[in-house]
């Protein structure tokens, strides 16, 4: 899920996936015209998703619930055996070959997947009923989300012999509801998987690898999520903070080009020696196009659909292109990366860590949150909010691991922190950080699965907190949230992961609709959730 209330997956490390998309034939034609074979990559290789995640070798965890249908090897998608021969395993895959017809495909190149996601959810303490009952609701209570992604992607060197080309389109099936919506009111989703009830295209677009795979362009419908801030270790929870961070979820036009929704967009990866990595991108800032956030301040948002997810593009296929742009870089460090099969290896390789630092700059106007258009103190005398010019973050991402017995173990821990800032006078949110450690295989007998403890906060901006201030209501301060989680592998085509959450201060202490002074704050939130994961 995303905004003030919203934002999914990985997979077994020593298996390559291969996570192609999709574009347009016309840009497919004029390639393979235009383009000399020499400049082609050799081999359709991993794209950098897929590289971060198997620089950590296998300690990374087995699901990656950072982002649905896009997450590093999240699909599990069909894939060559590591036998030497062109082979599909289907092992992973609930349906297996689907009586040879994946089979029959993969010798054209094209793959088919899909992923089903349920989830059961509830708060036993703490939260807010909902606006349309806060008088009447109580703030606890148990709720449903869940979603099914089906992806077909498109090997275009086996289809046509177009070296390092790659094409994928993918949608998304969204039912129950939004425990957060519904009872929680915080900054950031219990789930990465909680969205506005929908059935949409997801991504349509394509990848073209150059000189050897060292340049990847990309060119299409796509979700930043699945490149930009991610945290390999943060991917095994579940709180969409770990996911897309809280900060660009609350303050970018419904969340921005992030899981469930995708904007047009042109990415470019380019890996400078063996270590360093630079991963660009220009996409437009506003999904659905709305012409507001979610938030009140903002005169915006609509009472069905807070999110702003469905509004203006319940099908996904609006391509809107008449917004500001989002313009975002990444600068990577792997440190130490491990070979993709540690079995072979006669040395320890040391212990991997990816580092990363970026930033972003959004071309649109924001809605101030301390000045109307009259250059009033708009806490205090009201009226429509001054509109500012461009908005902007920087981060760091750090994923290490600290330990392992030998390097041949399935045992490790991880460590990963990751921190962002921007400015306070458009935004909701100023400053927010999460960090937490991943224990792989934590039981000899269960070398896929990883218990976890994570922990996030996030601060209220300095423009919402005046704001507050001026109007003479509850201040806004920090939100916390700890998660502790633990995720199985059932079966190779099924994961169980049940998880505990505490969030402190909710929306940074937002008054309880309930109660008609504005002085008491929402209680403190324990959440507990179920969450099933199938590969078909």
């Amino acid at each position: 899920m995303r905004p003030a209330f919203l934002t999914s997956l990985l997979g077994h490390t020593e298996q390559r996936f291969r996570r192609p998309r999709l574009a347009s034939k016309i840009l497919l034609s004029l390639l393979a015209c235009l383009l000399p074979a020499t400049g082609l990559a050799q081999s359709p290789v991993d794209d950098q998703a897929e590289r971060d995640q198997q620089s950590l070798g296998n300690s990374a965890p087995f699901m990656n619930q950072s982002a649905m249908g896009i997450g590093i090897n999240a699909l599990h998608l069909p894939r060559a055996s590591k036998t030497g021969n062109d082979d599909l395993d289907t092992s992973d895959n609930l349906l297996g070959t689907m009586g040879g017809l994946r089979t029959w495909l993969y010798k054209y190149g094209i793959t088919f997947d899909m992923e089903d996601v349920e989830e059961l959810w509830g708060n036993t303490s703490g939260g807010a009923p909902s606006t349309m009952d806060a008088h009447s609701g109580k703030g606890s209570g148990p709720s449903y989300d869940a979603i099914t992604a089906p992806t077909l992607t498109v090997d275009l060197e086996k289809l046509i012999g177009l070296k390092g080309g790659i094409f994928t389109i993918s949608g998304l099936q969204t039912r129950g509801r939004s425990i957060t919506q519904d009872h929680l009111a915080n900054y950031n989703p219990v789930s990465s998987y909680e969205a506005d009830r929908s059935t949409r295209l997801f991504e349509l677009w394509y990848r073209q690898l150059f000189f050897n795979g060292k340049l990847g362009i990309k060119i299409g419908q796509q979700n930043l999520e699945s490149e930009f801030m991610l945290t390999e270790y943060g991917g095994l929870f579940l709180n969409s903070n770990f996911g897309w961070p809280m900060a660009p979820s609350v303050n970018l036009y419904s969340g921005g080009p992030s899981w469930p929704l995708s904007s047009p967009a042109l990415r470019v990866r380019y890996h400078l020696t063996h270590a360093w990595t630079l991963l660009a991108a220009v996409a437009d800032d506003n999904p659905p196009g709305s012409r507001y956030n979610a938030f009140n301040i903002q005169n915006g948002g609509n009472a069905a659909d807070p999110t702003n997810q469905v509004t203006h593009d319940g099908s996904g296929t609006r391509f809107n292109t008449g917004t500001g742009a989002l313009l975002i870089g990444e600068l990577h460090y792997t440190l130490n990366r491990q070979p993709e099969d540690l079995s072979d290896a006669t040395k320890d390789p040391g212990l991997p860590g990816i580092y990363k630092l970026g930033g972003f700059y959004d071309t649109a106007n924001f809605p101030d949150y301390r000045y109307n258009t009259h250059d009033q103190l708009m806490g205090k005398n009201g009226g429509s909010p001054r509109w500012d010019r461009g908005n902007w973050m920087v981060y760091g991402v750090i994923d290490q691991m600290v330990w392992r017995p030998s390097y041949k173990s399935d045992r490790s821990l991880g460590l990963f922190a990751r921190a962002t800032g921007n400015g306070g006078d458009r935004n909701l949110v100023s400053f927010a950080a999460d960090a937490g450690l991943n224990l792989k295989a934590p039981f000899l007998s269960r070398p896929n699965d990883t218990f976890g403890v994570g922990w996030g906060i996030g601060r209220s901006s300095s423009g919402w907190r005046q704001y507050n201030r001026n109007a003479g209501n509850l201040i806004p301060g920090n939100e916390n949230h700890l998660e502790v989680t633990y995720q199985a592998e059932v079966q190779p085509w099924l994961v169980i992961q049940p998880d505990f959450q505490e969030i402190w201060n909710p929306m940074g202490g937002k008054a309880d609709p309930r109660y008609p002074s504005p002085r008491r704050r929402i209680g403190n939130e324990t959440v507990l959730g179920l969450h099933t994961s199938v590969t078909f």
